[in-house]
């Protein structure tokens, strides 16, 4: 009867996401384009960014086929059912990626126009409803296909322990797995396609022809901006999507190893269902809260919804406690606030991993700051002082997720650190909606220049845009900070899944293991890099022979051919993002069933110990060295066109496949390599006896 319950707050939960979704995609389409000019960029924007999804989606489908047919195969019995629910899985994050694309290219444009209509509280509304659509369906199809996937294995498996910890769990980590795969190639593919894009327009427009990035005259620039959304909206969509999922599988499985009775463990085993429900419902509140007056600033008003949230949705974790679990627990009755301080824990950390990231890359900031100083004196100090920014930047939140364990773990056990893993992503919903902004802000400023808008609306769009930076680095630490959390839980979860109750790190296979794990990240990031510089080098080629053979691109008299360089960015990612995919699939399989469960648990501690903090120092140095050619095409360090400004572009350029392609797609592989173990470990212990 509990579990019933906590399908039916389950599946309440997705109905509200999923609608609320529905109801602002709705208004957005409402919304009218009055300019012609507009409406036809727009329009680019728009069918290049689907174009590549659906592209991305075919050449992903004989992928998914393939695991899912290995997943029937290597099990046997009831956990067949793994490969339906891996399946759901990717169709779940697909779909997501799909409407948040979708509606994020209809509200760039209605945003630019909003700006140029109503002024900057009526940009903010369409741009944030833009975000909240992405935001609200990653929560919504994530909690459906979770209680699809309960609601089946129950039905046919029953509620009792036994049955949850060998067969219904086990089933649900198949809908995670396909969750991380999909989000992997989208991070991978998207940022392959997005820095192609920019570095060309960075390279070609800005430094050899002098013209904006956003300049109509710019070949790359319509790939650019179909680029931000491809990578910042249906890649960080995808990103959240499996931390989300991965997140609350890995705290069901531990709530069924604490000491206690039956009763309490299945009690603890659905009790993250019911607090990502009540966070779900304190994120829609906390929308309401988006609004600004004439003169404010749009940073207060989506930080009022993003903390009101925050704090709507510690009461509501504590109600849950207090009235679902009560007296009812270990630690003599003190079990709810042992729990509740986990979870509190999570949702600070994640604020706090937030702040951290944003001083290192925010503008004005000391940081960046001394990176703007440093170009000056030209690019090799630039890429020096980023370099040295973004290595101390691990260092602080490597100390806050530390703590973050340290203490979950000392009030609940392992337990403890899942529901701190689910706590950090409770309010997920309006989390993500406030990162999707980013880029929708972003492609609207980019759509009034190129549109021909006038400076007032510009300067509207660039306000938006400004804020738009600050959310995006602050999602991306936050996304760091989960991934470690999640990733954490999730071999945590596969060392009890496969048996082993001691790992000796002095034996040879373990510490061979924590080596490979440690290589692996750097492996995985050469290839994106590699892959980012081989699509640049065509992008490039095709910029300049576009500006060789049609002078009249500069002088306006001819038209810059668009739909080729979306085209050479959309060959690209989808070539060179399969093999770094492989790789991260593959590597637990082959090291689990050679080396053994005990050097698979090694390989997961190198991979997680060294990806984590590779990916701190990637996108916080690029998140900085951005910023800081900002802060020049502001005034400062002699402003546009000066020889620091060109130091600073060659900064920005190195740190664009840092932060938006390699980086955040570290976040995935360290969570996918431990949910690929984590589905697997069935099989291990069967083979390894």
């Amino acid at each position: 009867m509990e579990v019933k319950k906590a399908l039916i707050a389950l599946l309440i939960g997705s109905i509200l996401a999923l609608g609320y979704a529905l109801i602002r995609a709705g208004w957005i389409f409402r919304q009218e384009v009055k300019e012609d000019r507009l409406k036809q960029i727009g329009g680019f924007v728009s069918e290049g960014a689907m174009a590549f999804l659906n592209r991305e989606y075919r050449v992903l489908l004989p992928f998914v086929i393939l695991i899912a047919a290995f997943l029937a195969i290597g099990n046997s019995g009831a956990l067949r059912l793994q490969s339906v629910s891996f399946i759901l899985g990717a169709v779940a994050s697909a779909l997501s990626g799909y409407i948040g694309m979708k509606v994020a290219t209809a509200a760039n444009s209605r945003t630019t126009q909003a700006a140029s209509d109503k002024g900057l509280n009526a940009a903010l509304r369409v741009a944030f409803s833009g975000g909240s659509v992405m935001g609200m369906s990653v929560v919504g199809l994530a909690m459906l296909g979770l209680f699809i996937v309960l609601y089946v294995a129950t039905l046919l498996f029953g509620t009792g322990v036994d049955a949850l910890s060998s067969t219904i769990l086990p089933i649900v980590t198949g809908f995670s797995l396909g969750a991380s795969s999909i989000a992997l190639f989208s991070r991978v593919g998207g940022g392959i396609f997005t820095k192609a894009a920019d570095v060309g327009a960075d390279l070609v427009g800005k430094v050899e022809a002098g013209i904006p990035e956003d300049d109509p005259r710019n070949p790359a620039t319509i790939a650019d901006n179909v680029g931000d959304n491809v990578g910042d909206v249906a890649g960080m969509g995808a990103d959240l999507f499996e931390s989300f999922v991965g997140s609350i599988a890995g705290a069901m499985i531990l709530g069924l190893t604490v000491a206690a009775d039956d009763a309490v463990k299945i009690k603890l085993m659905i009790l993250p269902l019911l607090l990502v429900t009540v966070g779900l419902v304190a994120s829609l509140i906390g929308t309401l809260f988006v609004r600004t007056r004439p003169g404010s600033s749009p940073q207060k008003a989506l930080n009022a919804g993003t903390f009101g949230a925050a704090g709507i949705a510690a009461v509501f974790v504590f109600i849950v406690l207090k009235f679902y679990i009560g007296g009812d627990l270990f630690n003599g009755g003190s079990g709810i606030y042992h729990i509740f301080g986990a979870s509190i824990i999570g949702l600070v950390a994640g604020a706090v991993i937030g702040l951290v990231t944003e001083y290192f890359t925010g503008t004005d900031t000391r940081p960046v700051t001394a990176i703007m100083k440093s170009c000056e004196t030209g690019a090799a100090t630039t890429l020096i002082t980023g370099m040295g920014v973004g290595m101390l930047s691990a260092f602080p939140a490597i100390v806050i997720i530390g703590a973050a364990i340290w203490c979950s773990f000392a009030l609940a056990g392992l337990y403890g650190i899942g529901i701190a893993a689910v706590g950090m992503l409770v309010t997920l919903g309006i989390q993500l909606s406030v990162d999707a902004y980013g880029p929708i802000a972003d492609n609207a400023g980019g759509l009034a220049e190129m549109s021909e808008f006038p400076p007032a609306v510009r300067d509207i769009t660039d306000s938006l845009d400004a804020v738009g930076n600050t959310t995006a680095a602050i999602g991306k630490g936050f996304a760091i900070g989960s991934a470690a959390l999640t990733a954490i839980i999730l071999f945590t979860s596969f060392k009890t899944q496969s048996g082993i109750d001691v790992v000796d790190l002095t034996s040879v296979p373990v510490l061979v293991g924590i080596l490979l794990g440690a290589v692996i990240p750097y492996l995985f990031s050469s290839m994106a890099m590699s892959a980012v510089g081989r699509a640049a080098y065509k992008m490039i080629e095709e910029v300049r022979r576009q500006f060789r053979e049609k002078p009249g691109i500069l002088t306006e008299d001819e038209t810059p051919d668009y739909k080729r360089c979306v085209d050479i960015s959309t060959q690209a990612a989808l070539r060179e993002m399969m093999l770094p995919g492989i790789v991260s699939v593959v590597t637990p399989v082959i090291i689990g069933f050679t080396g053994g469960p005990g050097m698979l648990i090694g390989l997961l501690t190198g991979v997680t110990a060294s990806g984590v903090v590779l990916a701190i120092f990637m996108s916080n140095a690029g998140g900085a060295w951005d910023n800081a050619k900002k802060m020049i095409e502001s005034g400062g360090s002699g402003g546009k066109g000066s020889e620091a400004h060109k130091a600073a572009v060659v900064g920005d350029t190195v740190g664009d496949p840092f932060k938006d392609t390699a980086g955040p797609s570290i976040n995935i592989l360290i969570k996918l390599m431990s949910m690929v173990s984590l589905v697997i470990a069935p099989m291990l212990k069967s083979f390894w006896g």
